[in-house]
C-alpha cells in the first residue's frame, strides 16, 4: 500500500483546526473556558513586547475575542490553574501538566549550572540558600527584592546579579515556582508552599520513557502531523533522537504511520500521523473566512520553517535586525483569512494619543487587497482597539504597500 498523501488544502485545514484557528473566533474567554483553550493549545508563550498587545494576550484574543488580560491573570494567579515554565520560551501551562516538567527541570538543573557558571556573574550558586531563606521568611519576592548590594549600573533586565541568577536557576530546576508577575517582573515562591506534593515530589514524577511518550503523543495531538524533529521541538523537553526512537517504536506497533504532506509550493514532505488521519473531520471543514491578526509568536507560526512550507509564508521577527536592513518592520503581525496567510501589518498603539496607527500593510504574493478584504481588516483592527487600550484607528499615508502587484 502506498503512502497516504494529504493535499496542501487538507494539511492546512487539519493544522489550523488543531490550533483553534478554523472555527469562527467566539465563546467564553475566562475561567474554565479560558483554561480549556490553553489546554488545547498546550501552552501560551509569554512576551513583554506591547506594541499593540502582549503576545499571550493576542494569542488568546485571536481565538476568543471576549478575552481580556485580567482573565488570564485570574486563572494563573488567583485560581492557580496554570504554572509558568519553559517550552521553547517562557510560557503559561496547565497545572495538571506540571509532573511532565520533571524531566525538563532535572535537565535544566544540569545544563544551566554548567552554562551560567560561564556566562553569568560569579557567585550565583553561593546565593541559593540565602535566596531560599529570604523567601521562606518574607514570602514571594521579585528579583529586585534580593541581592540589593550586588547590583551595578542601571540594574536593567540585562544585569543578572548573582541573586537574580539564583532565583532563575531555582525556578527552572524546581525549588521555586513563579506565582505571578508584578507588571512583567516574576514573583517567586517556594514550590513546597505553593503546590500539592503529588505535583512536585520526584517520587510521583513519571520516568523518562513515560515523559518522552507524553511529550511526543501530546505534541502530535496538537499538530495533527509532524516530523520527529517537530515533535521534539513542541515542548522542547526531549531530544530529536528520543522523539525519533519514539516514532519508530509507535510505527512498529501500528500506532503511527508515515504520510506525505503537500507543501504550498507543490513539493512534499514525509511526516508522521496517527492512522486514519485522512478521515479527520477537519478535512471537510473550510476554515472561517473571518480575518484575524495573529501574534508573531502564535503557536501556529512559531516554527517559521513549517509556516513557510505549509503556507508559503516566509516570516521572521525583525526587532533584532538593524533598521536599515529590515524588510518590513520592528514588529509585524501576520494576517490570517480562511486557510491562507494573506498579509502582514506593521502597527502600533500610541496610548498617549488614544490611537492605533497602521503604518504599513503588505499583501502576500497572489493576494489582492480587495474592498471586501479591506472592510474585514478594518473591522478586525477596530475590534482590537479595546485590547490595545485605545479607542481610535489611524492609517498613515502610503500604508498599503505593493498592492498593484498583487492579484487573486
Amino acid at each position: 500500500m502506498g503512502t497516504l498523501t494529504l493535499t496542501n488544502t487538507q494539511a492546512r485545514r487539519i493544522f489550523l483546526d488543531r490550533h483553534l484557528l478554523s472555527d469562527a473566533p467566539q465563546g467564553e474567554a475566562k475561567g474554565d473556558a479560558l483554561l480549556e483553550v490553553i489546554r488545547q493549545l498546550g501552552f501560551v508563550q509569554l512576551d513583554s513586547i506591547n506594541t499593540v498587545a502582549r503576545a499571550h494576550d493576542l494569542i488568546l484574543w485571536s481565538r476568543r475575542p471576549r478575552y481580556r488580560p485580567k482573565a488570564l491573570k485570574a486563572v494563573y494567579e488567583n485560581d492557580r490553574q496554570l504554572f509558568e515554565h519553559w517550552t521553547h520560551d517562557a510560557a503559561v501551562i496547565p497545572l495538571e501538566f506540571y509532573p511532565q516538567w520533571h524531566l525538563r527541570r532535572t535537565r535544566d538543573a544540569q545544563r544551566l549550572k554548567a552554562r551560567w557558571s560561564k556566562d553569568r556573574r560569579d557567585g550565583f550558586e553561593a546565593q541559593f540558600q540565602t535566596v531560599l531563606d529570604h523567601i521562606r521568611d518574607h514570602g514571594a519576592c521579585c528579583s529586585s527584592d534580593v541581592g540589593k548590594d550586588e547590583k551595578r549600573g542601571s540594574g536593567g533586565w540585562w544585569d543578572w546579579h548573582p541573586s537574580k541568577t539564583a532565583l532563575e536557576y531555582l525556578w527552572r530546576s524546581g525549588a521555586l515556582t513563579v506565582v505571578g508577575r508584578d507588571g512583567f517582573k516574576k514573583r517567586y515562591d517556594l514550590t513546597e508552599r505553593v503546590l500539592d506534593q503529588q505535583l512536585y515530589d520526584p517520587t510521583y514524577a513519571p520516568d523518562v520513557a513515560a515523559t518522552i511518550h507524553w511529550c511526543c503523543d501530546q505534541a502530535l495531538e496538537r499538530l495533527g502531523f509532524a516530523t520527529h524533529g517537530e515533535l521534539a521541538a513542541f515542548w522542547a523537553h526531549v531530544s530529536p533522537a528520543e522523539a525519533k526512537a519514539w516514532c519508530l517504536a509507535e510505527r512498529a506497533a501500528g500506532r503511527l504511520e508515515e504520510i506525505t504532506i503537500t507543501n504550498a509550493d507543490g513539493s512534499t514532505k514525509i511526516t508522521y500521523a496517527r492512522p486514519g488521519i485522512d478521515q479527520d473531520a477537519a478535512i471537510d471543514k473550510a476554515p472561517s473566512n473571518r480575518l484575524r491578526i495573529l501574534s508573531p509568536f502564535d503557536p501556529a507560526l512559531r516554527d517559521r520553517k513549517r509556516a513557510k512550507l505549509l503556507f508559503g509564508f516566509d516570516y521572521r521577527v525583525e526587532m533584532f535586525v538593524p533598521e536599515p536592513q529590515r524588510i518590513y518592520g520592528y514588529y509585524v503581525f501576520p494576517i490570517l483569512q480562511g486557510g491562507r496567510l494573506v498579509g502582514r501589518v506593521d502597527m502600533k498603539a500610541f496610548r498617549d494619543a488614544d490611537t492605533l496607527r497602521v503604518r504599513a500593510l503588505w499583501p502576500e504574493p497572489g493576494v489582492k487587497w480587495s474592498d471586501a478584504r479591506q472592510s474585514a481588516f478594518e473591522a478586525e483592527i477596530h475590534r482590537m482597539t479595546r485590547l490595545a487600550g485605545v479607542s481610535q484607528v489611524a492609517f498613515e499615508d502610503g500604508w498599503l504597500r505593493g498592492s498593484a502587484q498583487h492579484q487573486f
